[in-house]
């Protein structure tokens, strides 16, 4: 059977076995089965998906055919042999070649895959022609494995390649158009806005929604050039279609349009017949008065690790006493700390390795192994131990060569009692280890970590800088938390930069001393303290922490750079273990969400911190890049696409409502402008993402939360073309991304300011939108973002009346028609908790809206 066919029988199996919350039955993993297939193929074949982060399975597939084992490197230091990928900072050679390179795949289906096989993929995802390019961490093996799988893995992001379309499958393709329906579709337009970035420059973003949803439908575009001109006189385009898990959504442009002139119109035609014309509206339109020349900002000047941060921030609460103080979260980290290691044996049968009990700057570093051919023949295996020595004398058979193997001197170190005191033995990767070892002189074990000493290895103490003048729980708090994911080095930038700005201003800047007079602040830097700290100075492609959840099999030292847990997948709401999707339960896996739900503390610090101030309200996760603001929910189950109960429409619109505001601030530094297609709730522009923090702090407290994704792609006049920065990009950039996103910071600040002196009452309006001989059609339009409550019958409104909802994904409030004359009763509720009028819906009063809707009888 040709390897590709078996390919497509097992991911037709792996479909089969959803994961359940007790993982008792966890489906084998694709990158297994791919992997078992290959060596099918070629037994003598190294897997180039080897290096780094190899097998990534839990669940063994078993076949009934016998399979040769490729040699493997051997990773004992000071020197690892060649192939091997040992991450090494001074080699200025990004990593020894594990870089950030582009993979487009046509949809989601590939991005699934790329999960399934346990890919470092970075929270990026932009449409382009064919599918959609996404961002994966690879090594040159990886990279190579993934091309030899059909993945299309092209250069780094320092070599902007022209992007190749990707063709339809095209029985697919005319599957679907069978089905498409003969009539003209109707058109529903989403957004329609223009906006300017980094400058003068001129950019067009339209969403529209067509009710053919078949992969043959073609949405085009055509402008005019402002008011007073012929409709197409600025251009036209052809738009994309906008799917995710396997649904459409709707279709918008790749990326936004350049445009010379302003349009005031745009009018999308359909291939299918159908035709809509909608006004184009200015998208960050909030023009920000300036700060004033007393207004100081600027604090930061190059990347900080978090023992620098957390000292930084320390430092301020110490300068400014009256209005900050530092709170200790309780839960220490697991800390910038490993076991020393050293591996022996050049083929997976004839290859272990050992781990000291100690960790390494605790003594494990002192632990040195050797394995000694006795001049005896016939000699029996032993171990003997001189202080933190271990000499393993190898047993030889009657012509005096080596006969000891791999699984024996695990043995034998695991039975002596000094020896297994000082350190643990293993066959590599599980392997049974039938195969005869060499001898090798006395290596010294290692943790491997490069961090000066500066940087504590004990369990670190994370800490929150509050800031407010009444800091007693009586105002409006706010979270601003940073750094979740370790190689985001902007990040922390971020937040220090927000508090400086905050602390230094107060005395001389009346618009900041409102904000800490009127708010309870929480500044975390750095959520992931270890794992930043391995990423600055051991391997800057860390994105998890640096917890050791894998057992013996996934435990060797080559895969140190593939332990630990995304914090952001390892919360209790939509996660993994409730069959969300957008994490993994594989320990190398770089979206491995733990073993269960909040089981670091890290993830236990930021739950507790909002659980112990209640009167926070507001709360913002920054990450990178892309530059994106969303907003919950934030993850679905696959089948079906099955998302997370969505905001209600009141506060939907208080979401893109606040966004203007914020995404202005934002603007305000460099002129830097987060699209339209990037801002809305994380699966409506992002993908899923199960178990992240936005949806624990939502969901089970109420606290309003945004995600930052900092970074915004950089537009190329020259190509025409936007630009990826990265994760850590030249601190140039860093340094700009952290000012404008600090401002974004300090916008939300205000939105909070504006929410807890909110006391005005909302206003509301019945408008009918459309009548026939027997219907009339009718919504409500409401003053400010609000949620309405009515009823049909003529009964009393109330909190447990319908609930105005939104049309659809990203549509404005549903229509309702009623066939008959009907008396509609309505109040409106806005976000703050202020009723229309002076109704109290639930004491029997009677100031609630009303009016009567009359169907006219034709005849």
């Amino acid at each position: 059977m040709h390897w590709m066919h078996l390919m497509r029988v097992l991911g037709v199996l792996v479909k089969t076995f959803p994961i359940e919350k007790n993982r008792a039955n966890c489906a084998f993993s694709l990158g297994a089965a791919a992997g078992v297939v290959r060596q099918l193929e070629e037994p003598s074949m190294r897997s180039s998906i080897d290096g780094r982060r190899a097998g990534r399975v839990a669940v063994v597939l078993a076949l009934p055919v016998a399979l040769g084992l490729s040699s493997i490197p051997v990773l004992a230091d000071p020197s690892p042999p060649p192939g091997e990928v040992v991450p090494d900072r001074r080699s200025g050679t990004g990593q020894n070649g594990v870089a950030l390179l582009r993979v487009v795949v046509p949809g989601q289906d590939g991005i699934d895959r790329l999960n399934a096989l346990g890919v470092d993929l970075a929270e990026y995802r932009k449409p382009v022609d064919g599918g959609f390019e996404v961002h994966a961490v690879l090594s040159p093996q990886e990279a190579q494995g993934l091309r030899d799988l059909g993945f299309d893995v092209r250069g780094a992001l320092s070599d902007q390649a022209d992007f190749t379309e990707n063709t339809a499958d095209r029985q697919a393709a005319l599957a679907s158009a069978a089905e498409a329906a003969a009539e003209a579709d109707t058109l529903i337009p989403l957004r329609a806005e223009w906006f300017t970035s980094r400058g003068d420059r001129r950019f067009l973003s339209v969403e529209v929604k067509s009710s053919a949803t078949d992969a043959q439908t073609v949405l085009t575009v055509t402008w005019d050039s402002g008011k007073r001109t012929p409709p197409g006189s600025g251009g036209t385009a052809t738009m994309s279609r906008f799917t995710d898990a396997g649904q459409y959504l709707y279709h918008r442009f790749n990326s936004p349009l350049s445009v010379a002139e302003i349009p005031g119109r745009v009018t999308v035609t359909s291939s299918r017949g159908g035709s809509v014309t909608a006004p184009v509206t200015r998208w960050l339109g909030d023009r920000r008065k300036a700060p004033g020349r007393h207004y100081v900002a600027d604090f930061v000047d190059h990347y900080m690790d978090p023992t620098e941060v957390t000292d930084r921030i320390t430092a301020l609460a110490g300068e400014f006493p009256k209005i900050s103080q530092i709170v200790d979260l309780p839960y220490r980290t697991n800390g910038y700390r490993r076991a020393a290691q050293a591996q022996f044996g050049s083929g997976a049968a004839s290859t272990f390795y050992v781990s000291s009990k100690a960790y390494g700057h605790e003594g494990g570093n002192d632990i040195s192994v050797a394995l000694v051919r006795p001049a005896a023949a016939s000699a029996p295996i032993s171990v003997s131990v001189t202080g933190k020595d271990i000499v393993v004398n190898l047993a030889t058979d009657g012509a005096g060569a080596i006969s000891s193997t791999a699984r024996q001197v695990v043995d034998a170190l695991d039975a002596d009692a000094e020896a297994s005191a000082l350190l643990t033995a293993g066959t590599y990767r599980d392997d049974a280890g039938g195969g005869v070892v060499a001898a090798a002189p006395a290596t010294r074990l290692t943790d491997s970590l490069k961090a000066p000493s500066s940087v504590s290895r004990d369990p670190f103490q994370m800490k929150a800088l509050r800031i407010g003048k009444k800091r007693d729980g009586s105002k409006t708090g706010v979270f601003l938390y940073c750094q979740e994911h370790a190689r985001e080095w902007v990040t922390p930038l971020v937040c220090v930069e927000t508090a400086e700005r905050l602390l230094r201003n107060y005395a001389r800047h009346g618009r900041t001393r409102e904000l800490v007079d009127d708010l309870d602040i929480f500044v975390v830097p750095t959520v992931n303290p270890d794992g930043a700290h391995y990423s600055m100075y051991d391997y800057n492609f860390q994105r998890r922490n640096m917890t050791n959840h894998c057992a013996a099999g996934a435990a060797d030292p080559a895969r140190r750079n593939s332990w630990g847990v995304d914090l952001n997948r390892n919360f209790s709401v939509g996660s993994i273990f409730d069959g969300y999707s957008g994490a993994s339960t594989n320990c190398t896996g770089d979206t491995f969400a733990g073993p269960r739900e909040l089981s670091e503390p890290e993830a236990r610090n930021e739950v507790w911190l909002t659980r112990r101030y209640p009167n926070i309200k507001f709360a913002m996760n920054t990450h990178a890049y892309g530059g994106y603001f969303m907003w919950p929910p934030g993850a679905y189950r696959s089948t079906g696409r099955e998302l997370l109960p969505r905001v209600d429409l009141g506060m939907e619109n208080f979401f893109w409502k606040a966004s203007g505001h914020i995404l202005s601030a934002v603007q305000s530094w460099r002129g830097t402008a987060i699209w339209p297609g990037r801002t809305g709730a994380v699966p409506d522009v992002l993908y899923s993402a199960a178990g992240n923090s936005s949806d624990e702090h939502w969901f089970n407290r109420g606290v309003i939360s945004w995600d930052f994704e900092v970074g915004a792609d950089v537009y190329d006049p020259a190509t025409k073309r936007f630009h990826a920065v990265g994760f850590q990009p030249e601190f140039a950039e860093g340094h700009e991304e952290a000012m404008e996103f600090a401002g974004g910071q300090i916008g939300i600040l205000e939105v909070a300011r504006s929410f807890a002196d909110d006391g005005d009452r909302p206003g509301s309006d019945l408008k009918v939108t459309g009548r026939t001989g027997t219907s009339v059609t009718f919504t409500f339009e409401t003053d400010e973002p609000a949620n309405v409550y009515y009823t049909l019958d003529g009964s009393r409104p109330t909190l447990s009346s319908p609930k105005l909802a939104a049309a659809g994904i990203r549509e404005e409030a549903q229509r309702i028609t009623v066939g008959r004359t009907t008396e509609v009763r309505w109040f409106a509720v806005d976000i703050a908790g202020n009723v229309e009028g002076d109704y109290r819906p639930d004491d029997g009063s009677d100031d609630y809206r009303e009016e009567r809707v009359e169907v006219r009888d034709p005849r």
